[in-house]
């Protein structure tokens, strides 16, 4: 083998790599952990800035790797032995590594830049992991224990909140770890006797998201575990508090749904936090913690992972995905895999004025912003190859049609050179022409609160129509089509002007100037509403957003500088919160110990 300043060329290839793996992780946790003081001084805007900067580090430290391996090793050049002997070196330097499982997936990444696809098996890259990730150990652990024997409950969740060391003063600690205590009592009826392992088990690192912080951890009482998440705000005066505790791990699940925005967590073994957080929450996969803890190629990496075992385990066809076609994206789905694949159509099949960098500019953009749990992630790959003997002929006629520039057959397997995956939802409109008058009302007022906070967080749809809106399986109404959405400060939300006479007004033609990004909320009815029970329903709960102004109110508390709260929680789990929906800061309890 060659040989560079007397390395092994292999050995110094695979060095290169570690190294960029390294920095980018270095990067990583710098801005991770610079979350606790941006939450600490409010810095809101700090914190955005923050998450649309991070989206941005993986792929800059890949390319800059790439960069140097064609440079200075001239990896391109490399024979077939040479790469598989890059990666047993690279394995090498991985045996004592706190991330492992992260650093393969970037050594995958750079490999995928570099070699062709044909090379994308384990014998080049990490179609499987080498390096296991139990039993990593990490300073500080990943977990701090605390045990109500050593001076009670309340002792205990004192301690917890206190350990985090916040240097923010809470309003008042005492009154906070009571309500804990209180609701927690209400949530499991009768404390039950405390077993010998009682103890308390907290994440050491705070979930950083929005403008709040999240205390993740479980209860531990003989062969009963019980999870939690004490959710840390701050009040108008500059102080902490306590502002809801979550009990159920259904809605602890919630907290990690792919419609909201990755967490900043300080993690030195992150899989050690994934494994944290599956024990309690078994049924969330964890591509999409991974993806949640703001390690989205980890994520990816996963998914296809197991994308490609569900595969091996199934026999049914990708089809054509139900509902009204797109006008951009050709979408398909496997009925027994939870996911839709979206691939943008060719210039020609495409019914808008758009073009296929403007269609990814605006899925970028989607994971630079605060989802709100109202924008569905996705998931975007490059030369994806799927088993040809799996795709319906019709899909396969389809996509030849319209997107055959991103469409190759090669042998056993079709190969798609971009597509983007997304959680598979039940398109709202076809939700509503099964649903009866309650479901109807409750999925337009989802509707509409979907479009508001949206507005909130500074995202106008575009196409507001209801083919572009899903329902979760808990009722919630989340947006997935991002062909046509804009920032807010980028609109110009104008009311319709009086017309000149009644002739004019009756022409059906427009007597005022429209400039491109001019939008005129009193017309959204004309295409939105022509049902009577959800014209009905809408104008019950959403009249406002038929008015201009809305939405220039909305746009102006951005152009402040105003970053709104959102609360991944319902009303009624916030503590202390009166019936006017101010807060009760006198509040008084008496604790079981």
């Amino acid at each position: 083998m060659s040989h560079l300043s007397g390395i092994p060329l292999a050995q110094a290839i695979a060095q290169a790599m570690i190294n960029g793996f390294n920095r980018h992780y270095r990067i990583f946790r710098e801005t991770t952990a610079g979350a606790r003081r941006r939450f600490e001084q409010a810095d809101w805007q700090g914190e955005l800035r923050a998450v649309r900067e991070r989206v941005r580090f993986y792929d800059d430290r890949v390319d800059e790797t790439v960069t140097r391996l064609r440079e200075e090793f001239g990896a391109a050049n490399l024979d077939d032995r040479s790469w598989q002997q890059v990666k047993l070196q690279f394995i090498g330097l991985l045996l004592n590594h706190k991330q492992p499982e992260l650093a393969e997936t970037f050594f995958n990444s750079v490999c995928c830049k570099i070699l062709h696809r044909t090379y994308f098996h384990n014998d080049y890259i990490f179609a499987r992991p080498a390096i296991s990730t139990e039993f990593i150990q990490s300073y500080p652990p990943t977990y701090s224990s605390y045990y109500p024997h050593d001076g009670g409950m309340p002792r205990a969740v004192r301690r917890i909140i206190e350990d985090f060391g916040w240097s923010v003063p809470f309003e008042n600690l005492e009154r906070d770890v009571l309500r804990i205590l209180d609701a927690a009592h209400q949530h499991v009826g009768t404390w039950p006797a405390r077993d010998v392992n009682s103890q308390i088990q907290v994440l050491y690192s705070p979930f950083y998201r929005n403008k709040a912080a999240y205390i993740i951890g479980k209860v531990i009482n003989g062969y009963v575990e019980y999870p939690f998440a004490v959710v840390v705000r701050q009040n108008a005066r500059d102080q902490l508090y306590v502002d809801a505790l979550l009990l159920e791990p259904w809605r602890i699940s919630l907290l990690f749904s792919l419609s909201r925005a990755y967490f900043m967590v300080d993690m030195e073994v992150p899989s050690a936090y994934v494994q944290f957080l599956r024990s309690i929450m078994p049924t969330k996969p964890r591509s999409e913690l991974y993806t949640m803890l703001g390690l989205g190629k980890q994520g990816k990496t996963m998914f296809y992972r197991d994308l490609i075992t569900h595969l091996m385990h199934s026999n049914d066809f990708f089809i054509v995905a139900p509902g009204i076609r797109g006008m951009v994206m050709a979408v398909f789905t496997l009925p027994s895999f939870p996911y839709v694949f979206k691939v943008i159509k060719d210039q020609q099949a495409i019914q808008k004025e758009m073009d296929r960098d403007t269609v990814k500019r605006k899925y970028q953009m989607v994971k630079q912003v605060d989802r709100v749990g109202r924008m569905a992630d996705t998931l975007e790959f490059s030369m994806v190859a799927l088993p040809r003997n799996r795709f319906d002929p019709a899909l396969v006629e389809e996509l030849k049609r319209v997107c055959g520039s991103s469409i190759e057959e090669d042998g056993e397997s079709i190969v798609i050179s971009h597509v983007y995956i997304e959680r598979r939802l039940m398109p709202l409109n076809l939700f509503l022409e099964q649903a009866d008058e309650a479901q109807t009302e409750h999925a337009v007022q989802e509707y509409g609160n979907a479009i508001r906070e949206m507005a909130q967080a500074n995202i106008f749809p575009g196409d507001m129509l209801w083919k572009n809106f899903g329902v979760t399986r808990y009722g919630r109404v989340v947006f997935y089509d991002y062909d046509e959405i804009e920032y807010m400060t980028d609109c110009h939300f104008r009311r319709i002007p009086p017309a000149p006479n009644e002739d004019v007004e009756m022409s059906g033609e427009v007597w005022y100037p429209v400039a491109r990004n001019d939008i005129f909320p009193e017309e959204f009815g004309t295409f939105l509403l022509g049902l009577p029970r959800v014209r009905r329903a809408f104008l019950k709960y959403h009249p406002d957003l038929l008015d201009a102004g809305f939405w220039q109110a909305a746009q102006a508390r951005t152009l402040q500088g105003h970053v709104e709260d959102f609360f991944p929680y319902p009303q009624r789990l916030r503590l202390g919160l009166a019936e006017d929906g101010s807060r009760d800061t006198e509040w008084r309890a008496e604790a079981e110990d």
